[in-house]
């Protein structure tokens, strides 16, 4: 009874946590239905299933990073910055549920679902936002500007920002966007000996190596001043790469691609529908060929379901069309482990041994077959998770990891969630016939002649 309750109480936290927001999208007559809010606790919060770029839409793009000017022992390091400036332009940009991940030792795949403007995403992540200032020399021509510090003659860059201080202002009289920036402690020490030097004369603002201001200098500043000439879409994107951070080593777009998001709504449905079918179809082969065990077994599917797609959720997984396609093929998988149970229980009860005997001897001459197997698929997917992150295959990644997860699932869903139906549904007198098992004891010979085979004991299997 324990282990009945504690099934009962995971497959409704699990049917809480996967209803949908929009049921009629995904049941029958669902309109009327009310919808899930989501998840809130605390910092904790899952509104719906995270989709990837195929099925949401979006913008992808992978990335190729310069390290040729960076020591091999500092290479890793140098790429987890990239990572990390990445992400925090990304998430200050406002893409929803974005995914950046390293690929090999010098590539990152980015996906931006709902950015379809891939020359935006490029300005956004590509960029190396690199600020310098500098002022002109004899002949002319813009060079650093410099100060002291400590002693030393150090150039003016935007590395003395400080971090999180720079945004988007309006000019006073024209009205006109600029971004204003504001340096640390020693920023401020060479800004102030840098425009004191520079009074009456133009001040060169440059990114990446490209002139975006060079206003003249009006009077001596220290800590903060403000950057013109920009549109509104321009000021907004250099204050968050400026507030992001530089790219510690130049990038380059390798790949780009765009999806749209008509096409994946509509291969969310067609997959959905796909995903019902087949369960269907799973339960009425179960209940045909295997009676009651197969009824076990169908509420046991269902409960994996269940719990699966609410693991998917709260971790959350990304779901790709390939991984909604493993998930439908593992709930086939997920029935492999309560048919070899059921075959050989049956070989059991042919040779007269009581129900709960023969459940009990199913399951410990089936057990090295299930472990063996699963063992085997969970080595595949490990495998081919491995070399999607590579080789930047993401779509086998997600196959093999939606896979991999219902693998493990499906083990307890097979032999504990069943075990446990199967021991209720015997409780019912009913129950207590060989052929609610699928099958009818043959008579056996004996010394040549034919003698009906001993009916198995009835006996319960609870405890």
């Amino acid at each position: 009874m324990k282990r009945l309750i504690f099934i009962l109480i995971l497959t409704l936290l699990a049917l809480a946590v996967v209803w949908p927001q929009k049921p009629g999208n995904y049941i029958p007559g669902g309109d009327l239905l009310p919808g899930n809010p989501g998840i809130h606790l605390g910092s904790f919060v899952r509104q719906g299933a995270k989709l990837g770029l195929d099925l949401q839409g979006g913008t992808q793009l992978t990335l190729q990073a310069d390290l040729s000017q960076v020591p091999p022992d500092q290479q890793s390091s140098a790429m987890q910055g990239v990572l990390n400036v990445i992400e925090r332009r990304v998430n200050a940009y406002g893409v929803a549920e974005p995914e950046i991940q390293q690929l090999g030792s010098d590539r990152i795949i980015v996906q931006l679902p709902g950015l379809k403007d891939t020359e935006q995403a490029k300005q956004l992540i590509g960029q190396t936002a690199k600020l310098e200032f500098k002022e002109q020399d004899a002949t002319g021509n813009w060079v650093p500007s410099t100060g002291q510090l400590n002693g030393q003659t150090v150039a003016l860059t935007g590395a003395f920002l400080a971090p999180g201080r720079q945004q988007v202002t309006f000019n006073g009289n024209a009205g006109l966007p600029q971004v204003a920036f504001q340096f640390n402690s020693d920023g401020a020490t060479l800004f102030g000996q840098i425009t004191q030097r520079l009074l009456q004369k133009p001040l060169g603002i440059f990114l990446d190596g490209q002139e975006i201001s060079a206003p003249v200098v009006q009077a001596v500043l220290t800590d903060n001043g403000v950057i013109t000439g920009l549109s509104l879409d321009q000021a907004k994107l250099l204050a968050l790469q400026l507030n992001a951070g530089a790219l510690p080593v130049p990038v380059s777009i390798q790949s780009e691609s765009t999806v749209d998001a008509t096409l994946g709504a509509d291969s969310v449905h067609r997959s959905i529908v796909a995903g019902e079918l087949a369960l269907l179809v799973v339960v009425l082969f179960m209940l045909l060929y295997y009676r009651l065990p197969g009824l076990a077994a169908s509420g046991a599917l269902i409960v994996y379901a269940l719990v699966t797609l609410a693991i998917f959720k709260l971790i959350p997984v990304t779901l790709t069309l390939a991984g909604i396609a493993g998930f439908i093929l593992s709930v086939g998988m997920a029935v492999d482990a309560n048919i070899l149970i059921f075959e050989r229980m049956k070989e059991e009860l042919r040779s007269g041994k009581t129900i709960a005997a023969a459940i009990r001897a199913g399951e410990d001459r089936a057990w090295p077959s299930i472990r063996d197997s699963n063992t085997s698929t969970l080595i595949t997917c490990a495998v081919l998770y491995i070399f999607g992150q590579q080789f930047g295959a993401t779509i086998i990644m997600g196959f093999a990891l939606v896979l991999g997860i219902g693998v493990v699932v499906s083990l307890f869903s097979a032999i504990f969630v069943t075990r446990t139906f199967l021991e209720l549904l015997l409780s019912r007198s009913w129950a207590h016939s060989d052929r609610m098992f699928g099958m009818h004891i043959e008579a056996t010979q004996i010394g040549g002649a034919a003698v009906p085979a001993r009916r198995p004991a009835v006996a319960s299997s609870r405890g």
